[in-house]
């Protein structure tokens, strides 16, 4: 079966802060489709934004808001209790300060996608990602929402389709899923995937047949528009390059 050629790639940008450089941002960005690029509470300052910015502009990379909690000590893989309208002000915030860089910049945001902790929040808590939705039919009603493909995905769509919002579905190249297409938890051994054979025999897996090969060894079916690398991960670089050169061969063959 031919690999599918429309699979689009995303990774977390733009996670420096001030003199501390994470990733390695200017490598990875020729081989994206997507730049999921951090707005200032997990990470990121507006300098670094701007950078990142144009650096997706350079190579002509769809923009997206990567809002999430406000951590920067625990890089937004902590969940920070917030009331209602706080966690609503802060993820309007996030993208409105990012709308407004790629404004200045003659570009476009075109999407959002949450981060971390507030990523897998909103996948587990219906109430925060009602919130979620609220805030982007406020302040983004435009713009798609990625979330991740899980096998219940229709419940997600009929939540947004409430609000007037599109979803795109992403699945995971890099992390292991349970068997509830969840990501396992960090802590929890074998939860990332630190080589590159196992990371493309899950990207080909995804692409190819639409499902995933879970912790346990069961399949699951997963729906996704496109493939997330972490950035973050020394495997960043190597995994993009491997899922473009297989994207390619897949168009070519």
């Amino acid at each position: 079966m031919m690999i599918n050629s429309e699979m689009k790639i995303n990774c977390d940008m733009g996670e420096s802060f001030g003199i501390w450089t994470l990733g390695c941002d200017d490598q990875i960005m020729p081989y994206l489709d997507m730049a999921n690029i951090a707005c200032g509470m997990h990470a990121s300052d507006p300098k670094v934004m701007l950078d990142t910015v144009r650096l997706a502009k350079r190579y002509q990379v769809t923009i997206g808001a990567h809002p999430g909690y406000p951590d920067l000590q625990g890089f937004g893989r902590r969940t920070i209790p917030l009331s209602d309208d706080e966690l609503l002000a802060s993820f309007i915030y996030q993208i409105g300060a990012l709308q407004a860089i790629c404004r200045s910049e003659s570009t476009q945001l075109s999407y959002v996608k949450p981060h971390g902790a507030l990523y897998n929040t909103m996948m587990k808590d219906d109430h925060v990602f009602t919130i979620l939705l609220r805030a982007m039919e406020r302040c983004a009603d435009s713009l798609p929402l990625v979330i991740m493909g899980v096998p219940n995905a229709d419940k997600y769509v009929q939540m947004a389709n409430d609000y007037g919002i599109t979803l795109l579905f992403e699945a995971f190249v890099d992390r292991a899923y349970d068997d509830d297409g969840r990501l396992v938890p960090r802590h929890v051994t074998g939860s990332t995937y630190h080589d590159l054979d196992t990371i493309r025999r899950q990207a080909i897996e995804l692409m190819r047949n639409q499902r995933v090969m879970t912790l346990s060894g069961n399949f699951l079916n997963i729906h996704a528009h496109t493939l997330c690398i972490h950035g973050d991960g020394p495997m960043a670089l190597p995994t993009a390059q491997m899922l473009r050169q297989e994207l390619e061969a897949g168009v070519l063959s």
